[in-house]
């Protein structure tokens, strides 16, 4: 499935660096804007990101989301407003392929389940990419590239339009994983949403200690300023992100407090070795991540799983990938005959490939699996 024409509502960060990505591909979709502010898509129309743009109640907008319509419909707002505009897709009729680009997914996903009718499909997407910056004029073509790119596809997702999705963001140079919405939202928490509460009140720690005291905030430079950066972020943004996985967040910050509680009860104490395997434990792991974010050769692995037609394959058979940490490169279906495929999994050299492979041969899948050495076919 290839997008020939792309609606993005919401024409900020985000949602504009999508579309910028998208217009610097060769043979370029059609890319349309939605968003209430005129001048985010007068600037954005101005410097080439859209081709065109309406406001929410516009005539554009009528035709681009009605039946139709544009291919793909990209949600760039916060999940509030997402799930708003599935309830609008779903009045209009839309038929074609829905994604959004939020950071929480429970609720987006079921919302598309409940509003969307039949004939369009729609596949959770979360890029794992952001500034301190907001707004439209902040947005990039290549604030994709090389970031994690998640897919939360379910039972009913559609194979055509989860392989099209993929396909479209992994031309923007994303690494793509697939992972159960539910589970999605309380990793988030942890990796991304405890840490933007934590780097806020690390500088309001310190701008409470420069009070009367001209010289604190000048002495907060260097790794300060590395460990509060995304602290700089929109507080509307952030607000609704909080909110909207609250109860994911919150568990997040307790177990962040016993953390610090574990250290402060070492240093009560005087226990050198505590303190030393505290902060050892941190920076043992720290020091793994690069290599864990970045494929150490250009070696690929082909996955080749013969699977039924049938709704949810796909999810069940990414998602055992994303358990196991493996990024997919590149997903193609082979169909064998009406019923029957071969999925087709690329799979960079990142996570425990043969784990993966185990997982499915247990649930009952027959995988094959084969080496692809990129640079003997270049």
């Amino acid at each position: 499935m290839r997008f020939r024409s792309i609606a993005v509502i919401g024409v900020g960060l985000i949602g504009g660096s999508f579309a910028a990505a998208a217009k610097r591909l060769d043979n370029p979709p059609t890319v349309v804007g939605i968003d209430i502010d005129k001048r985010a898509l007068s600037w954005a129309c101005d410097h080439g990101v859209i081709d065109t743009a309406s406001l929410p109640d516009g005539l554009g907008t009528q035709a681009w989301l009605g039946e139709e319509g544009v291919d793909l419909v990209v949600l760039a707002t916060p999940a509030a407003r997402a799930e708003e505009w599935l309830l609008r897709l779903g009045s209009m009729g839309y038929r074609g392929v829905v994604t959004d680009v939020a950071s929480t997914k429970k609720g987006i996903v079921d919302a598309a389940e409940r509003y969307l009718r039949s004939g369009a499909s729609f596949v959770g997407g979360h890029p794992m990419a952001g500034s301190e910056r907001s707004g439209v004029e902040a947005s990039d073509p290549n604030l994709f590239e090389g970031a994690y790119y998640v897919l939360t596809p379910t039972e009913r997702t559609d194979m055509a339009a989860f392989r099209g999705v993929h396909a479209l963001v992994s031309q923007f140079g994303c690494r793509v994983v697939s992972v159960d919405a539910h589970a999605h939202d309380d990793v988030v928490a942890i990796v991304s949403h405890v840490p933007h509460v934590a780097a806020s009140a690390l500088v309001n720690l310190v701008a409470h200690h420069a009070i009367g005291r001209s010289d604190t905030l000048r002495l907060a430079a260097g790794g300060f300023k590395d460990t509060t950066r995304v602290a700089a972020g929109s507080p509307e943004l952030w607000t609704g992100i909080c909110l909207d996985n609250a109860p994911a967040v919150i568990s997040g910050i307790g177990e962040f407090c016993d953390q610090l509680e574990r250290f402060t009860t070492a240093l009560q104490a005087g226990d050198v070795e505590a303190t030393r395997a505290w902060l050892a434990e941190a920076a043992d792991i720290r020091r793994s991540l690069p290599a864990q974010w970045v494929p150490a050769t250009a070696q690929l692995t082909e996955v080749a799983v013969p699977v039924l037609d049938r709704p949810g394959v796909v999810a069940e058979v990414t998602m055992a990938a994303g358990r196991h940490g493996c990024n997919i490169e590149g997903i193609e279906i082979d169909h064998r005959s009406e019923a029957s495929a071969d999925l087709l999994l690329v799979l960079t050299d990142e996570g425990d490939i043969d784990a993966f492979v185990a997982e499915l041969v247990e649930i009952g899948y027959s995988p094959r699996v084969g080496a692809i050495d990129i640079r003997k076919e270049g």
